[in-house]
């Protein structure tokens, strides 16, 4: 059924690598045209320039609130407008509280929180106004099963659930739908700070994913009828138990 994305426009965020870029490699073989959005400008042109014309970079720190309030005028100068918004950029920190970085915290949870709504309300009334679109957010398994290594990423995860749930419901009569896609561990530059003997130890057994199975599922969302929402979408390695 992706032949219904064909045509459609597209824009992600934290597209540079990991799952928006596999997302975007996705869209791009259903036919659509795609924004990658990022802040690696660099890596971003490179890869844009490999997948093709339908591959537009666009260049935005999601920590910089007015670039991302003025990010819907970037795609449309782009695509002419918007069909499909990802909200996927994020970050992970793991780790007893008690010795804990509030630093570093407060990074991960502007990303992962601030930067998201602020980014999905930034596109919104757009798609408000055409009275049709898609928004996915790449949220966790942890955001439904508190896991205990990691409070401040597990919480983060939790505020993201809780607004996709409420946003769905409060557009859900205008064509938009609204959805989440929850992950177990996927091999991404998310876990470069996971110590190396747990990497090890999960790539040995299989409790990792790759990115390109999370973007399957993605856009097996996306091409659902429009009278079907998938709300949420928890994908696991086999071997993980929850």
């Amino acid at each position: 059924m992706t032949n219904v994305l064909n045509a459609k426009t597209a824009a992600i965020t934290g597209a540079a690598s990991g799952i928006g870029l596999e997302c975007a490699r996705n869209l791009l073989e259903a036919g659509c045209r795609v924004v990658l959005i990022d802040r690696a400008e660099d890596r971003l042109n490179q890869i844009c320039a490999e997948l093709g014309p339908n591959a537009m970079p666009m260049v935005v720190d999601l920590m910089d609130n007015q670039a991302v309030d003025g990010i819907l005028d970037g795609i449309i100068a782009k695509v002419g407008h918007l069909d499909i918004f990802h909200a996927n950029a994020g970050a992970y920190v793991g780790g007893k509280v008690a010795e804990g970085d509030p630093d570093e915290w407060d990074r991960v949870l502007n990303l992962n929180i601030n930067a998201a709504f602020r980014s999905i309300r930034a596109v919104l009334p757009h798609m408000v106004e055409r009275k049709s679109g898609d928004i996915i957010v790449t949220s966790s398994i942890a955001g439904l099963v508190p896991v205990v290594w990691e409070p401040i990423y597990t919480a983060s995860k939790f505020a993201v659930q809780a607004f996709v749930h409420t946003l769905r419901r409060q557009v859900a009569d205008q064509g938009i739908r609204v959805g989440a896609v929850a992950p177990g561990p996927v091999v991404t530059a998310l876990l470069d700070s996971w110590p190396k003997a747990k990497m090890e130890e999960a790539l040995a057994n299989g409790s990792l994913m790759q990115p390109c199975e999370v973007a399957d599922a993605v856009i097996f969302m996306l091409s659902r009828p429009r009278g079907v929402t998938i709300r949420d979408l928890v994908i696991l390695p086999q071997s993980v138990d929850l």
